[in-house]
């Protein structure tokens, strides 16, 4: 019987480091699905079957209490101000106290941030935002009017020659703003008065920087120029620099049924179909800056050129009443801004993208 005595003793082996296999291990968590997770577990968390999928977007920070706000520096900024002051220091004051904003220089980094999904509300120029809602297919929506004309024809040179958009004939004005606003606004504006961009009047684009230096040094005599950079460069000439003539007031003077609307608010339409209530928490915000702007110019400038929409305190408390601030939101915006894009497309259809938007574009609760 000797013969059968180790594999005995192999089998009793086996036994036991099977039955210590099966036993579970003392300091480990359990394994089994019926047990109460370890206490080491956050209260929160549940036993799932799967792990959860991971994002195929940027998720909107919003959902985490956010709205994601971008402002233009320049006119197109001024009127949100005060809403960027309450943001910093006094969020109790605002309808909805949890914004984060970002100031940008150029329109096309709005366009990038709003198309991304990663801006949630912009103030952009009004011709960007139908351009835009065009070549996303309704991607945008406007909420507001924050703007309307912020233009000026200057005259250089201590010249007093030109008060209204007539006399221009026969000169030439340089101007900043090709393919944008200002090119369609003085083309128009110029054609309602019998002359043409050309013909009878010779137009230069040129940057709004190399405009104001040539005006200062009396190398041009005649430029159309936005505030704060009109501001600044009167300002600058030392009485040899004046305004000659308000493209806002040369615009109302034709009574075409239109506002030369220059600022319009976007809002992601998603954005605006998901969280309704926030896009209406804003408006409130931001009408609230823009009257507080307009009624306190003074603390305003300062904040103005604090946040670096102006150049200094100064050139803003001078632009603020040159701006034309304005809330306008709902079905007056809409009659608004959509009769002054007609007026864009009937001198050119690129000025708002090669079609005239539908409604939708417009916000309206």
């Amino acid at each position: 019987m000797k013969h059968l005595k180790l594999p005995a003793l192999l089998l009793a082996l086996v036994l036991l480091l099977t039955l210590a296999a099966c036993k579970p291990a003392a300091a480990g968590p359990s394994q089994s699905p019926s047990e109460e997770p370890s206490q080491s577990a956050p209260p929160s968390a549940e036993p799932t079957q799967e792990p959860s999928p991971e994002p195929t977007e940027t998720p909107s920070s919003v959902e985490h209490g956010e709205i994601r706000l971008a402002v233009l520096s320049g006119p197109t900024g001024i009127g949100a101000a005060k809403l960027l002051d309450r943001v910093d220091n006094s969020p109790a004051d605002l309808s909805y106290g949890n914004y984060k904003y970002d100031i940008y220089t150029d329109n096309s980094e709005l366009v990038a941030g709003l198309t991304k999904g990663e801006i949630d509300i912009a103030t952009v120029a009004s011709n960007v935002a139908v351009n835009l809602y065009n070549k996303t297919d309704g991607g945008v929506q406007i909420i507001a009017v924050g703007t309307l004309g912020v233009l000026h024809i200057l005259e250089g040179g201590g010249g007093d020659t030109v008060h209204s958009i007539a006399d221009l004939a026969g000169k030439t004005v340089y101007c900043a703003g090709q393919g944008a606003n200002p090119e369609y606004i003085l083309r128009y504006l110029l054609r309602e008065n019998k002359l043409e961009a050309g013909a009878d009047v010779e137009v230069v684009f040129a940057d709004a920087s190399e405009i104001s230096a040539k005006l200062l040094s009396g190398d041009i005599q005649y430029a159309m120029l936005p505030v704060p950079a009109a501001t600044a460069a009167i300002a600058k000439g030392e009485g040899k620099i004046r305004a000659a003539v308000d493209v806002t007031e040369a615009w109302d003077a034709l009574q075409n049924g239109s506002q030369l609307v220059m600022t319009a608010v976007v809002v992601r339409t998603e954005f605006a179909e998901t969280y309704h209530d926030l896009v209406e928490h804003f408006l409130t915000d931001y009408e609230a800056s823009i009257q507080y702007v307009n009624n306190n110019v003074d603390a305003a400038a300062e904040l103005v050129a604090g946040y670096g929409i102006t150049p200094s305190a100064g050139i803003a408390k001078q632009a603020i009443p040159q701006c034309h601030l304005a809330f306008i939101s709902g079905s007056d915006m809409m009659g608004a801004i959509s009769n002054y894009f007609i007026e864009l497309y009937s001198i050119d259809p690129a000025a708002v993208g090669g079609s005239l938007p539908d409604d939708a574009i417009y916000y309206v609760p």
